[in-house]
């Protein structure tokens, strides 16, 4: 049937100028797509949609025709491009959909004619269309390509290694990474998959330390509690040390250092816990009676400063020990020459010995060429006086420096957490990379030994025992972020005692940490070459056979996006941008760095379960770019520093950088998903056993959609004895728990704001329970929401 209708409907004719916008915007971004050596399919769809816009002017029943062949042949090039992965597939398809079905309901499809039209040829290949689109949808909904699914066996799960508990009190987190062996492992059992289910808020503690006037972007909340005998122990941003009771959260006591708020804070204000000595474990004071009354300070924490010093406080009742140093306290910008303060920063908790405190601290990323070193110091535990010193600029003068000396300037630096074995008598050092981090000149022989580098320092002297370089001359900002690990493998020939230290590339380095020789194979292999004049690229770099470095380069059709058009600029942005697959050192261009500055392992390293043998970590992918910037180039008032992207001063240096996540013009990354996941690898054979997504948009995509993409996690796990795994730090407020035998997420927590820290547990000695205990504090740069809170959790019939 046909009906004259008279005049075109506006209806008819605002769809046309959607569609007009739509086809001008894909045929331009796809024409300089295609002479960029992309895709064509933008500028052929483009032109087709500018026919469509001009046929729906004209009320031409081709319109519809075309349409349909466009979206059926839009569906054909995304089946060719990324088969049925529905995070690759929805964006390619959604606006043609959408758009699809708004010309095929009768309020409009009728009326695209010089006659009432409607169910005819047109409409039904349309339809075939949109059915077709809704089929590849559903499917893919149904699709899986970037899980790992397997589990461990019922056997390994029993535990293999009871050794492996050995001197651990589930009662107590005596250590950042749960002791000194940095596993972030508890032999706590009472919390299982079968009832971590019914774990409920046990209580919540605000520590009423937020931002401030005049704190750096970077303000974060990273701390891990310490559990000695009914109190935890945490610091805040502006370091300051709180005791809480552990069954209530209650408030004990505070000290607050008033650290120096006027210095010039560029990028970073954290603290990410406090370390612990207890005297009476050591000597004839072990074996005095539980009765005896412990002298004050026999028991002592340390707490590193943003400003630059290290402070022992009595653990009873948080004054200062004043036998410790100056009135307890320890200046840690001594023989760091000018500029340390608000440079220098010691973020991470020291590690802790029978005899000594070991100190490392962050130096500014990018601030200046000439900056302080990053040596590494040890301090007499109940005294204060420097025993040794280790600077990467002198290696081999490790005897105390003199007063009014100072150590050799710009080195590198150790900003995480170190890990000890007294039994060796070894304490393990990950180093990071002389500033600036994309410019490397000059950098000294020694500097260039000690970058990115696992060292074993003897702990009687600070020699150098063993070495392991994990990046070659540095241009990527790849320090080591992590924690190294300490535990004893089961191999063919019994017990190996080995380290495991994760890097920023997402290797999993494992050597006998008596020799630093590898215990999985480490292969050499060619890199990209080309750098900013000045400077070089070293021509090979390290791999582990342990790796969860990306296993694929990114192409132009791993871009991303939610339309179609922002996908087409992040194509665009990839095809502008230098990219030779991994190490694509520095340009003047811009160079894609992937994995990029947040790295595939950061500070919250990995956990291992020493009695099943069971590594757990949470690797993310996130690319980012890095674009070299003449300073004669400048503008003078162009803002710089004060944060972790953006333009980097480097101060002294010709060349300047500009650091940015490679995000779309949505704000979302460019790069498809996941960007996260959770993960179990088998130290017996050194298998991946098991690999889930983690973590959803809740918190970040509009109206709290909570749509399963796998985001990037700042925020450590932990293991426990009962098979369960804990960790938070995902875009999402959560903290989650899994089913360490096959990485299934068992129940999660919501939390009040970003839970950028790693979590601990314990059982209490009053009550039996197990808690589980999460600061939810956020990270400034990060994106996350800031808050104060610390939260508790325990089984429902013990929560108040």
């Amino acid at each position: 049937m046909s009906i004259d209708y008279g005049p075109r409907p506006l209806r008819i004719t605002l769809t046309a100028l959607v569609v007009l916008v739509l086809g001008v915007l894909m045929a331009a971004g796809g024409a300089y797509l295609a002479v960029l050596g992309g895709s064509w399919y933008y500028l052929i769809a483009g032109v087709g949609l500018l026919v469509v816009a001009g046929l729906l002017f004209a009320r031409r029943r081709a319109a519809i025709w075309l349409y349909a062949v466009l979206l059926l042949a839009t569906l054909a090039w995304t089946l060719y491009e990324v088969s049925f992965d529905w995070w690759q597939l929805a964006p390619r398809i959604d606006l043609w959909c959408i758009l699809g079905l708004w010309l095929i309901i009768p309020f409009v499809n009728r009326y695209v004619s010089d006659r009432l039209v409607w169910r005819d040829g047109a409409s039904g290949l349309l339809g075939i269309g949109l059915l077709a689109g809704a089929l590849m949808a559903g499917y893919s909904l149904t699709q899986d390509y970037h899980s790992l699914t397997g589990e461990f066996s019922d056997a390994q799960m029993q535990g293999l290694n009871p050794d492996g508990q050995a001197g651990r009190s589930a009662s107590e987190w005596t250590a950042y990474g749960g002791s000194n062996r940095g596993d972030r492992y508890s032999p706590a059992n009472l919390i299982t998959p079968d009832n971590v289910g019914k774990l409920v808020k046990a209580w919540e503690f605000n520590t009423g330390d937020l931002p401030g006037e005049g704190d750096p972007g970077e303000i974060t909340n990273q701390v891990t509690p310490l559990k000695v005998g009914d109190n935890l122990f945490i610091c805040t941003p502006h370091s300051i040390a709180i005791a809480l009771d552990a069954d209530t959260g209650e408030e004990r006591w505070r000290f607050d250092p008033s650290i120096n708020r006027d210095a010039e804070y560029y990028q970073h204000m954290t603290c990410r816990g406090l370390a612990f000595h207890d005297a009476t474990a050591y000597g004839p004071a072990a074996t005095a009676p539980a009765d005896q009354p412990v002298a004050r300070c026999e028991r002592r924490l340390f707490l590193p400063t943003n400003d630059g010093t290290l402070i022992a406080l009595d653990v009873e009742d948080g004054k200062p020990c004043e036998d410790f140093g100056d009135a307890g306290e320890v200046d840690l910008k001594a023989g760091l020459g000018e500029g340390a303060l608000g440079v220098y920063l010691p973020t991470s908790p020291p590690v802790v010995t029978q005899k000594l405190v070991i100190v490392g601290g962050s130096i500014t990323d990018n601030g200046a060429v000439d900056s302080p070193g990053g040596v590494i110091r040890a301090y007499d535990v109940r005294n204060g006086q420097l025993v040794w010193n280790f600077d990467p600029g002198n290696p081999d003068a490790t005897d105390p420096l003199a007063p009014g000396e100072t150590y050799v300037r710009s080195t590198p630096n150790s900003w995480t957490i170190a890990s000890a074995d007294e039994s060796l008598g070894l304490v393990f050092i990950p180093t990071g990379n002389q500033t600036p981090d994309q410019w490397a000149v000059p950098r000294t022989p020694e500097s260039e030994r000690f970058t990115d580098t696992l060292v074993a320092l003897e702990l009687a002297t600070g020699k150098v025992r063993w070495e392991f370089q994990t990046v070659h001359h540095d241009l990527w900002d790849r320090d080591l972020p992590s924690q190294p690990t300490l535990v004893d493998i089961d191999g063919p020939e019994g017990k190996v005692p080995a380290i495991i230290q994760p890097t920023k590339r997402g290797d999993l380095y494992v050597l006998d940490r008596r020799t630093g020789k590898p215990i999985v194979p480490v292969e050499e292999f060619p890199v990209p070459q080309g750098t900013v004049e000045g400077d070089y690229a070293a021509p090979t770099q390290p791999a582990s056979a342990l790796t969860y470095a990306p296993q694929e380069p990114l192409y132009e059709k791993d871009m991303w996006g939610g339309t179609p058009l922002d996908q087409m600029m992040c194509r665009i942005q990839f095809r502008k941008l230098r990219y030779d697959g991994d190490f694509t050192p520095p340009s003047e261009q811009g160079s894609l760095i992937y994995p990029g500055n947040v790295g595939t392992f950061n500070w919250p390293s990995v956990a291992v379960d020493p009695s099943r043998q069971l590594l757990f970590g949470a690797p993310n992918y996130l690319a980012f770019v890095s674009t070299m910037v003449n300073r004669n180039d400048v503008d003078p008032d162009e803002r710089t520093g004060g944060g972790e992207t953006g333009l980097q001063p480097n101060l002294g240096a010709p060349w300047m950088v500009r650091l940015e996540p490679f995000m779309s013009v949505l704000g979302l990354p460019c790069q498809t998903p996941p960007w996260g996941y959770v993960t179990a690898v088998d130290l017996r054979t050194m298998k991946k056993v098991w690999m889930h997504k983690n973590g959803t948009s809740r918190d970040s995509a509009p109206l709290g959609i909570p749509f399963p993409v796998g985001t990037p996690a700042l925020g450590g796990p932990i293991v426990t004895a009962g098979g369960v795994g804990f960790m938070s730090g995902t875009l999402d407020y959560y903290l989650r728990a899994y089913d360490l035998q096959t990485g299934k997420e068992l129940w999660k927590g919501r939390l009040p704001a970003g839970g950028q820290a790693t979590p601990m547990t314990y059982v209490s000695e009053k009550t039996g329970k197990q808690y589980v205990v999460q600061m939810a504090g956020g990270h400034g740069s990060f994106g996350t929401k800031i808050g104060d809170s610390v939260m508790a959790w325990t089984h429902e019939d013990d929560a108040k």
